[in-house]
Parts: structure tokens; C-alpha cells; sequence
């Protein structure tokens, strides 16, 4: 017995030392893995996978081991990287059971050697914008996670994922250069299946019915394809169904009555279909039910009343229907109603009284019905509204007190309705409030001049309506002001000087009053787009600045206006030359009463001079930063900010043109207003730590700030060629089509830089052709970073003051305050329209509230539109390019988020974009959403 004995323990060790070899054998392959990794990509934390000082890979961040010492779990997800990911990670970590890889930065291929991963049972390579084709993935059968959303993979959607018969989550959202493919029948087998995400993915033809036995389903979501026919009725029987989001695609018929067996049932989105018939009932009554929306179909009938018993609806949004009878006058008295969106439909009867009792009602959008009665005074406590939308009804009354003075709402639309009373001086209480629109009513009385407490308005349009007095020279302290509509009412005073200060005007219209008086000559430093102050009772000469300008047509039907005789053009010009009496009096004054003044403030500012301002402080007093190795004379830049080297002013700030003792040349944004210190302060704070960290060929480079008790200064690299706006539509330079073709591709190169290349990412929230500069080889320079915003995690930021200016902004932002990068590439997508059109983004010509990316859409349908758009400076030349640079352009001002590309992606169309024969086909031009 003692040699069997003996036999087997030798057996024993030596299985045990070719265990312990194997193992050695084992965590050196894996050793190749991490050594591999760090030649194919590059970031801090892959400098951090040190294998040198005998540190167990075990420990690495992300990394996680079995009792074994195998991988098991890499989980590097937000990471930032460069590089590509190795291709067949599995002949080294054999073991790997989860692979994240998220928001790395990564790009590429697909690596088409994990589909080896026998063994892996999450998969997670989202937001990595993988390009290429996307393998067979049958070989993963132990999968439960997949998600490849928010990539660019090109082909064929892999339909073997429809085999894999263990999957729980099915993520593909945003893959939008797909062929078009379908769902097939098969995906019934898929009877683990918990969420199917598979929006914005090119996804045709029909919702199978097989769909039905996917009975673990919990999240089903197929929104922004092209799907058609009818919703079947069979998801009904998703007993476990809380999400179904349908929005953006083709689907037709009833919905389905059904639908209301879906006791678990928390969100439904069927939105921008073509669907038709009536709400059903059932849905309305469902337990659960937080959400509804289905705007923007074909839908008929009334909203069922049962609707207002519901005790969990926070958000109803049914805006663009053919809906008819009244609002459920219960709505809002049971659930804390958060959204209610009923615009565009054709409903009647009174504005529903208990709609803000819950106390967290944000949007309340009625508009275009034929809604009657007077607004309910309880609106006057709705204070956490942020948009309280009325216009285009039958309402009559007053306004109720406190209405306009709501703190937190930012958009205030009462318009063409039959309203009557005045403007309150409540008002002075609405600090938030961006956009107050009062046109086409009966209100009366003046406008009171606490609206100037009000400073954060953009856009303010009280025209047509009864109001008389004074235009309050209050309305000079709204910095922010981009519209001021004032025309057709009963004002009588002369125009206030002080509407120079509004230096972010673009639209000034004070047409069909009775002012009268002069019309200052300082109105001439403004530069709107649009400005009318005719049929009024004017007198005395046209400032000879807006001559210059082209605007003498905006002064029609003031006969006692007149022309200075340097600027006689013809015979049958419209305005008689000024008299020479007025003029000499003119002289007379001049010689008399204006020598003196100059004489004495020339001798007080040489006299002050010798003393020290107290108002340009010292260096002692200024704190300053340098960036980029460079540092500045203070004293030199402080004594050369004088009127004269003025070029501009920006959106927070005027700027100057400085000669360095060197000779070089900077641009100096002075930021300084003690009234409004600490909006200054946070404009500086944000531009400069935006500015500080970036390092790119098409932004502005900042060198340095001071900042003090009253003046805050920002030094940059000065840019000779101006602006973009004053290049494209003030003719100063003819700007070719490879030369604004160049200009696109840097503009979307920085946007690409500060979306996806810095952690976390930039928001500019702000790009419009006046915060595009050109250098002196017209290569653009983003600027103005003062309302940048940094996107933190991967939600959405939300802010109750909208940012941008107007004609650039999203169209969510008409129903949401919610940015993301998408906005700025609905932006960018403005901009190139404006380089290839040449016209400016709000224009009468578009029609009434409409913008250019509207007359775009509405001339694509013929060969003949298309020409119309093109730049008529360009037409005949580059033709094909500029009508692929459209195509881009319509992509980019998508209605829908979702559907508009990454401005990575956009810089690689762009990049494409190639001077060819002139075939372009218009057919291809399309604007579905």
C-alpha cells in the first residue's frame, strides 16, 4: 500500500505545480493585455496601469479579479482617452465577463475580436462614436447588457443581437447611418428582454405583433425611426410595461384602446406621428400614469375629462392636434401638474381654474385655441411657473395683478387675445422674466417704468395695443434687450437717447405712434437688422449715421424729417434737404454753447489726469492671472482704454484695441458696472475659467485678466478681420465659398473640441456669427465664452434664464430649459445657412415669428427653391459643395435633439464636402423634422 500511496501524492504535486504554472502562465498573458493597451491609446489613467513596481494588475482602477487572479471586469466608463481599443481582448483575459467602455474617448472600429468574449455578459460601448460595421455577435450567447448607443456605425443593423436569447437590456440609440432595416419576427424569442432601446437607428416598417410575447419587457423604446402602420395592439399584453416612448416616427390608425391593460404603465410618448381618431379613455385612467404626451399627430375629439381625476399626472402634452371641447376644468386638482402643453389645437371654453394648485407647475401652453373667458386670478400664485404661454384666444380682461410680476417665469406670451387694463408695476418683481409678449390687445396706459427691474429681458413686443405716454427712458438699462416691438400704439414722447445703451439690439421697431421731437444722433451707434420708427411725427435730420447705415427708408411718413445736404442723392428721393436756417442754427448752437462745454472738459480731464482716478484702480488694487507665458503692462492697457481705440462691444462687455509698448496688439474686454457687480463678476468667472484651460487653433486665446473692486479686464489675442456678421451682411469683404467653407470647418472644430474633447464637456450656449472672429487669413475664432456653460455627468442642464440670442436658439427652448450640445449644433447649423445663404437669421422676409431655418425648410421641395437660398454672390460657383454644406445645415436645425449629429461627425461631413460636378439631386434634400 506504501507505493500507491506514494504515486498519488507525487500526482498531487505535480498537478499542483502545473496549476501554479498555469496561473503564472495566465496573469502574464493578461500583463501583455495592459502593455498592449498603452501602445494602441493614451490617457491619465492608463498611465496609472503601472506594471513596473510588481503592483498587481488586480488593483488598477477598473480593473476587477476573480479569487483566481483572473480579469473578470474592466470598467473604465467616463475615462477620458485617445486611441482605439485592442482588438481581441479576449485571447488575453479569457475570463472577462464585463467590458465598460463609455465615454472614453475611444474611437475606431469596432473591435470585431470581442465577439470571441465566449463568456462576457455586459458589453458597454456607448458614446464612443465607433464608426465602420458592427460584426455577427451570435458567438455572445451569455450576454445581458448591450449597449452601442451613440456611435456612427455604417451597414447593416447586426440582427443576430435577436438570437441572443439571454439579453435583459438592448441599448442602440443614436446610430443614425445604418441602412434602414426592420424588427423581425423572431424578437419574441427574446424572453428576458427588460428594456429595448432602440431610438434614432433607422429602424422601417412595422411593429410585429410577435411583439406582444416579449412579456418581461418594462422599458420599450423605439422613438425617432421611420416605423409605419399601426400600433398593435398586442403590447397590451406587456403586463410589466411602465415606459413606451413611440415619438418621431410614421405610425398611422387609432391608438389602440387596449392600451389601457397596461396597469403599470408611467410614461407614454407617441408623439409627431399620424396618428389619428380619439384619446382613448382607457389610457386616461391608467394608476400610474405620470406622463402623456402625443402631440403633434392627428388626433380628434375631446380630452377625456376622467383625465383630471388622475392623482399621478405631473406632465400632459397634446400641443398640434385637431382636439376640441374644453381644457377638464378639474385639471390640476388631484396631481401636481408640472407640464401642460395644449397649444395648437381647437379648444374652447374657460382656462381650467385649479390647474396650479399642486404648487409645482413650471409650463402652461394654451396657445392658438379659441380659449374665452378671462384669465383665472390664481394664475397670480402660480409662482414656480417658468412659461405661462396664452396667445392666439379669445381671452378678455385684464391681466390679473401679480401675473407679470411671477419671480421665476421666464416667458410671459398673452398676446392676440382681447385683453384689456394696464401693465402692472408688479413687473418690477419679475426678475427672471426673458420675454414678454403683449402684442395685439386693448391694454392701455403707459408702460410703467418699473419694467426696467426687469433685467433679464430679451424680447418685449407690447405693439398694437391702446398704450400712450412716455417710451420710458427706463428701457435704456435693459442690457439685455435683442427686441423691442413698440409699434402701433398711442406713445407720445420723443425717442429716449438712452436706448443707445442697448448695444445687443437687433429689431427696434417704433413705427405708428406719435413721437415726436429729434431723434438722437446716438441712436446712430446701434447696428440692428431691423429698424422702423415711420409713420410717427419726427422732426428735424436724419442722424447722418443711419444714412450711412442704408435705414433713411425706416423714417417714411414723418414729414418734418429731412436730409443734411451732403447727403442730396436725387430729385425723387423721399425726405426735402434741411433747411440752411436750421442748420446755421445749428452752427449757431454749436459755436456758442458746445465750444465752451469742450473747452471746459478739456481742461478738467487734463487737470483729473494728474490725479489719481478713482475709478481705474491701481496696480496695487488689481488682482491679475497670466496665461500662455505672457504677462502686461496694467498701467499701460488702463491708460490706452480710451473712446477712440473702442472697436466693439461684446455680450458682456465693450471692447478695446491696445497698443503694447512693444508693439503688439491685444484686445481688451472691460467688464465694469457696479449696479450690476455681481453679474459682471459671474461673467468674468465663467469666460475666464472656460478660457483659462483651452488650447485650440479657432478659439480666442486669452492671455490674462485683471480684476478689482469696479474694473474687471480680460486681455486676448487681437483679431483683425472682425466679425463674421459684419463680414457676411455689412459688406465690408466678399467672403468666396472656399473661404466660408474653410470658416464652417473651423467654427465646427472647436465646437467638436469643446463637446468632445474636453472632460467635462462645454455648452457655449452662445455661437452666432458676431462671436465668430476673423484673423487675418479669415480662419474663425470662437469667442464670447461669457454665458459657456460646462456640462457636468451626462445630464441634461437646466437654467430658468434662457441664454443664447435669439434667431440662433433651439426650438426646445420654446417648451423646455433643458441644453445639452445639441443646442449649439442647432446653432452652428444657423450659422452655416447664414454662409451659404448670406442672409441673416430673422428676416421680415420669412414672414411673421419666423426665422431662416423656416425658409429654408419651405423652398427645399424644387430645384428653383434651392437656387433661391444660395447666395446669390455665389451663384454659378460651387454649387454641388454649397448644396451638400445645406444638407449638413438642415441635419444640424433638426427639430428633434436627438436626430441632429455631433459636431465630431459634423466636422467629418464638412471635411467631405468636395467641389464636384453641379448634379445634386433636390429630392435628397429633405426636412422631416
Amino acid at each position: 500500500m506504501a507505493f500507491p500511496s506514494a504515486f498519488f501524492l507525487l500526482l498531487f504535486f505535480t498537478s499542483s505545480i502545473a496549476s501554479s504554472q498555469a496561473l503564472t502562465a495566465a496573469i502574464a498573458n493578461q500583463s501583455q493585455f495592459f502593455l498592449l493597451m498603452q501602445t494602441t491609446a493614451s490617457g491619465e489613467l492608463l498611465s496609472n496601469w503601472d506594471l513596473s513596481q510588481g503592483k498587481s494588475l488586480c488593483n488598477f482602477t477598473g480593473i476587477r479579479c476573480n479569487d483566481g487572479g483572473h480579469v473578470v471586469r474592466i470598467d473604465i466608463s467616463g475615462h477620458p482617452l485617445s486611441g482605439t481599443f485592442p482588438d481581441d481582448v479576449c485571447s488575453y483575459l479569457p475570463s472577462l465577463r464585463v467590458l465598460r467602455l463609455a465615454d472614453t474617448g475611444l474611437s475606431g472600429r469596432f473591435p470585431s475580436g470581442i465577439t470571441n468574449c465566449s463568456l462576457i455578459q455586459e458589453l458597454d460601448m456607448s458614446s464612443l462614436y465607433l464608426n465602420g460595421t458592427i460584426p455577427d455577435l451570435s458567438q455572445m450567447k451569455q450576454l445581458r447588457v448591450l449597449d452601442l448607443s451613440y456611435n456612427s456605425f455604417t451597414g447593416d443593423f447586426p440582427m443576430s443581437v435577436f438570437d441572443l436569447v439571454n439579453l435583459e437590456i438592448l441599448n442602440f440609440n443614436e446610430n443614425y447611418n445604418l441602412n434602414l432595416w426592420k424588427l423581425p419576427e423572431k424578437i419574441s424569442g427574446l424572453k428576458k428582454l427588460k428594456s429595448m432601446v432602440l431610438t434614432t437607428c433607422m429602424l422601417d416598417g412595422e411593429i410585429p405583433r410577435s411583439i406582444g410575447n416579449m412579456t418581461s419587457l418594462i422599458d420599450l423604446e423605439l422613438s425617432g425611426n421611420f416605423l409605419k402602420g399601426e400600433i398593435p395592439k398586442e403590447i397590451s399584453f406587456l403586463k410589466n410595461l411602465q415606459q413606451l416612448e413611440l415619438y418621431y416616427n410614421e405610425l398611422t390608425g387609432n391608438i389602440p384602446e387596449e392600451l389601457g391593460n397596461l396597469t403599470e404603465l408611467v410614461d407614454v410618448d407617441m408623439s409627431v406621428n399620424l396618428l389619428t381618431g380619439e384619446i382613448p379613455e382607457s389610457i386616461c385612467k391608467l394608476p400610474k400614469l405620470k406622463v402623456l404626451q402625443i402631440y403633434n399627430n392627428s388626433l380628434t375629439g375631446e380630452i377625456p375629462s376622467v383625465l383630471a381625476n388622475s392623482t399621478t399626472l405631473t406632465m400632459l402634452s397634446l400641443y398640434d392636434n385637431f382636439l376640441t371641447g374644453q381644457i377638464p376644468q378639474k385639471l390640476g386638482k388631484f396631481s401636481p401638474m408640472v407640464v401642460v402643453d395644449l397649444s395648437e389645437n381647437r379648444l374652447s371654453g374657460p382656462l381650467p381654474l385649479d390647474i396650479c394648485r399642486g404648487g409645482e407647475l413650471l409650463y402652461f401652453l394654451v396657445l392658438q385655441n379659441s380659449l374665452s373667458g378671462e384669465i383665472p386670478a390664481s394664475f397670480a400664485e402660480c409662482r414656480s411657473l417658468l412659461r405661462f404661454r396664452i396667445s392666439f384666444n379669445q381671452l378678455v380682461g385684464a391681466i390679473p395683478e401679480g401675473v407679470l410680476g411671477l419671480p421665476h417665469v421666464s416667458i410671459i406670451d398673452v398676446a392676440h387675445n382681447n385683453l384689456t387694463g394696464s401693465i402692472s408695476n408688479s413687473i418690477s418683481q419679475a426678475r427672471n422674466l426673458s420675454e414678454l409678449f403683449l402684442q395685439k390687445n386693448r391694454i392701455s396706459g403707459v408702460i410703467p417704468p418699473e419694467i426696467s427691474a426687469a433685467t433679464n429681458l430679451v424680447k418685449l413686443d407690447l405693439s398694437n395695443n391702446l398704450l400712450s405716454g412716455a417710451v420710458p427712458p427706463q428701457i435704456g438699462s435693459l442690457k439685455k434687450l435683442n427686441l423691442v416691438m413698440l409699434q402701433g400704439n398711442q406713445l407720445n414722447s420723443s425717442i429716449p437717447s438712452s436706448l443707445t445703451s442697448l448695444k445687443s439690439l437687433n429689431v427696434l421697431d417704433l413705427s405708428n405712434n406719435r413721437l415726436s421731437g429729434k431723434i438722437p444722433e446716438s441712436l446712430g451707434k446701434l447696428f440692428p437688422s431691423s429698424l422702423n420708427f415711420s409713420n410717427n411725427q419726427l422732426s428735424g435730420p436724419i442722424p447722418m449715421s443711419l444714412i450711412k447705415q442704408g435705414l433713411a427708408d425706416s423714417f417714411s411718413g414723418n414729414p418734418n424729417l429731412c436730409l443734411p445736404p451732403a447727403y442730396f442723392i436725387s430729385s425723387d428721393q423721399k425726405f426735402p434737404i434741411c433747411s440752411q436756417i436750421s442748420l446755421k442754427k445749428g452752427l449757431d448752437f454749436i459755436w456758442v454753447i458746445v465750444i465752451p462745454l469742450l473747452i471746459f472738459f478739456t481742461g478738467a480731464v487734463l487737470f483729473l489726469k494728474r490725479r489719481k482716478s478713482p475709478e481705474i484702480e491701481s496696480k496695487e488694487t488689481l488682482c491679475s492671472s497670466f496665461f500662455h507665458k505672457q504677462s502686461f503692462d496694467q498701467n499701460r492697457i488702463l491708460e490706452s482704454m480710451a473712446e477712440m481705440n473702442i472697436v466693439g462691444h461684446g455680450g458682456s462687455g465693450t471692447v478695446y484695441k491696445i497698443e503694447l509698448g512693444n508693439g503688439e496688439i491685444v484686445a481688451v474686454k472691460r467688464l465694469w458696472n457696479r449696479r450690476t457687480k455681481h453679474f459682471f463678476d459671474k461673467e468674468l468667472k465663467t469666460e475666464v475659467e472656460t478660457l483659462e484651460t483651452i488650447r485650440h487653433k479657432n478659439i480666442v486665446k486669452l492671455h490674462s485678466y485683471f480684476s478689482g473692486r469696479n474694473c474687471s479686464l480680460l486681455v486676448y489675442e487681437y483679431i483683425p478681420n472682425g466679425n463674421l456678421w459684419d463680414a457676411l451682411h455689412k459688406g465690408w469683404v466678399y467672403l468666396d465659398w472656399p473661404t466660408r467653407r474653410r470658416i464652417a470647418v473651423g467654427i465646427a472644430q472647436a465646437l467638436a473640441y469643446l463637446h468632445h474633447d474636453l472632460s467635462p464637456p462645454v455648452i457655449h450656449r452662445d455661437i452666432k456669427t458676431t462671436n465668430i472672429l476673423l484673423d487675418e487669413n479669415y480662419e474663425p475664432k470662437v469667442a464670447d465664452f461669457g454665458i459657456a456653460k460646462v456640462l457636468q455627468g451626462t445630464k441634461d442642464s437646466t437654467n430658468s434664464v434662457i441664454a443664447g440670442t435669439y434667431g440662433y436658439l433651439a426650438p426646445e427652448y420654446a417648451y423646455s430649459s433643458k441644453e445639452t450640445t445639441k443646442s449649439d449644433v442647432y446653432s452652428f447649423g444657423v450659422v452655416l445657412m447664414e454662409l451659404i445663404t448670406g442672409k441673416t437669421p430673422i428676416a421680415a422676409e420669412y414672414g411673421e415669428n419666423k426665422n431662416i431655418v423656416f425658409w429654408v425648410s419651405n423652398k427645399m421641395d424644387t430645384k428653383e427653391g434651392v437656387l433661391e437660398i444660395l447666395d446669390e454672390r455665389l451663384k454659378g460657383l460651387f454649387m454641388d459643395e454649397m448644396v451638400k454644406a445645406l444638407r449638413i445645415a438642415i441635419r444640424c436645425t433638426y427639430k428633434n435633439p436627438a436626430l441632429r449629429p455631433a459636431m465630431g461627425e459634423v466636422v467629418q461631413l464638412l471635411q467631405e464636402v468636395k467641389k464636384g460636378e453641379d448634379t445634386y439631386d433636390v429630392t435628397q434634400i429633405k426636412y422631416p423634422f
